[in-house]
């Protein structure tokens, strides 16, 4: 896993948490009038997204389905004040 890419992404997720800014994607998730339900619909969505892409078997846009779903995913983990060093401690472990 390039890990360092999830890295730069959680980053700027935290940086648009921390900072918020007009027009920022990350911010309209994190700040919504639906609170923590906007960022796990779009996790539902992007994961519903992601089965079909599957079953269908285009690998372009299994890549790019997966990608928006890893993408929601941190955002909703932002959101529910779980760390991606967290999740990343706990696969480490199932590794062992």
């Amino acid at each position: 896993m390039r890990t360092d890419t999830l890295d730069e992404l959680w980053a700027v997720i935290e940086e648009r948490a921390a900072h918020p800014r007009e027009g920022s994607y990350v911010c309209s998730l994190l700040s919504h009038r639906k609170g923590i339900d906007k960022p796990l619909e779009k996790v539902g969505e992007e994961a519903t997204e992601f089965i079909l892409a599957a079953k269908n078997g285009d690998p372009d846009r299994i890549a790019n389905e997966a990608a928006d779903l890893l993408f929601h995913l941190l955002v909703a983990l932002r959101a529910s004040g779980v760390g991606l060093d967290a999740v990343l401690s706990v696969l480490e472990g199932r590794r062992q």
